[in-house]
């Protein structure tokens, strides 16, 4: 499992620079997909949200996604800005991306049927489960706050740059596939 991790993650783990948090961001992959049952070879299969049909894009792909697109936000700020109103810690920023959907790995669960909310995600939904797998393996506070805030749960919630980039990246992909699915993409 832990090779298979690594192999997934390779290019957003190589720019983290503490080591430490780069083997913490896959030891918590690999703790929490053992903790859901999963095995290496679903990983790949498993989807990235119940709420609407997801075109086959699954769970990793999503993660990936979420952050190379704040990786980019972020970047493009420090580019273009002249003057920078804030500091982005980047390690945190692409271990939140990594991590910030984690708790569906516990969230969901396969059926013969296909897919559902598991028992876990009934009693508590991932931002949540994510945050309190974050905070139990010991990763900063700032960390949390990407896993806990990033969606609806952080809604006038005080949040770092980082969660507020991780939040709008996870909407820019997800809110096209429920407008797609409800008709109201323009294609």
């Amino acid at each position: 499992m832990r090779e298979k991790i690594e192999e997934l993650f390779r290019r957003q783990l190589e720019k983290i620079k503490d080591p430490n948090l780069r083997a913490k961001v896959v030891e918590i992959w690999v703790n929490t997909a053992k903790k859901g049952g999963w095995k290496t070879d679903e990983l790949e299969k498993i989807p990235f949200t119940l709420l609407t049909d997801t075109k086959g894009i699954n769970l990793i792909e999503h993660t990936i996604t979420v952050t190379e697109g704040a990786l980019g936000l972020a970047n493009s700020m420090k580019e273009n800005y002249k003057e920078m109103p804030f500091e982005i810690n980047f390690d945190w920023l692409i271990a939140g991306g990594l991590l910030h959907d984690v708790g569906k790995l516990v969230e969901i669960e396969k059926t013969e049927q296909g897919y559902r909310k598991s028992y876990s995600g009934k009693c508590a939904r991932h931002p949540i489960s994510g945050a309190i797998i974050v905070a139990q393996a010991g990763l900063p506070e700032e960390i949390v706050n990407i896993v806990a805030c990033h969606a609806k749960e952080g809604e006038g919630r005080p949040q770092r740059v980082e969660t507020v980039l991780i939040h709008q990246a996870d909407f820019a992909v997800f809110n096209p596939m429920v407008m797609l699915e409800n008709g109201l993409l323009i294609i």
